[in-house]
């Protein structure tokens, strides 16, 4: 079987952390544990890189002692490769960081390799994929921002799907496998199309936590 093809055969459904209930967030992390989702989504925002403040290191490890999920950290924060060490340190599987957050893009990659996490790079709405074309054989994992990044609850931009194809393309190009994530405006409506163009991890936050029956939401997606 081509790597291609057992690529397109997975999926995986990430909730967004950012949408749970803080009141309630041992709760929420364990219906997470229970659900269909492979993944749970951090997102660290630092005010800095992003116009919104979200959490931290302390709010990692209750959850972290909370799953056995994979911990999939999304960091948009400036000079991520001084703090990935502590993220990894602090439960994260994957440590994903902005292509547009740092100057130094290798040695945040091999920050996070040595801190023992696999390497995650996103890419903001305007930045088109084919700046990663060399960066690529470096990752695990690719997160292109469907939404811009700093706020949940924002539509698709219905264009990210020619980036998701065309991230897809590079990678067949190149036989590579890393995986491809999308995150922002993801809900059961838009799913099916979106792991059609390439994608094989969906990050999801209001609309698992704002269904009436979050775990039947995520079937839904995994099945669209």
């Amino acid at each position: 079987m081509q790597k291609d093809t057992i690529l397109a055969m997975k999926r995986i459904i990430s909730p967004s952390m950012l949408s749970a209930d803080f009141g309630n967030l041992e709760r929420d992390t364990k219906m997470l544990e229970q659900s269909s989702a492979e993944w749970i989504h951090i997102d660290v925002m630092d005010g800095v890189f992003v116009p919104n403040i979200s959490f931290g290191f302390p709010v990692m490890k209750p959850i972290r002692k909370a799953t056995t999920k994979v911990l999939d950290v999304h960091l948009m924060i400036v000079h991520p490769e001084l703090y990935v060490k502590r993220f990894v340190e602090a439960g994260a599987d994957y440590v994903t960081f902005h292509y547009e957050a740092t100057d130094d893009i290798d040695g945040c990659i091999d920050a996070i390799r040595k801190a023992g996490a696999k390497v995650g790079i996103s890419i903001k709405p305007a930045t088109e994929a084919d700046v990663l074309k060399d960066i690529l054989p470096k990752v695990d994992m690719v997160l292109v921002m469907s939404v811009e990044p700093g706020f949940g609850g924002q539509s698709f931009i219905v264009s990210s799907l020619a980036k998701i194809s065309r991230l897809a393309e590079m990678r067949k190009e190149q036989g590579l496998e890393f995986l491809i994530e999308v995150d922002g405006g993801i809900s059961a409506k838009n799913s099916g199309a979106v792991f059609n163009a390439g994608a094989e991890v969906l990050v999801a936050g209001s609309a698992v936590f704002g269904a009436e029956d979050p775990e039947g939401e995520i079937v839904k997606m995994l099945q669209s």
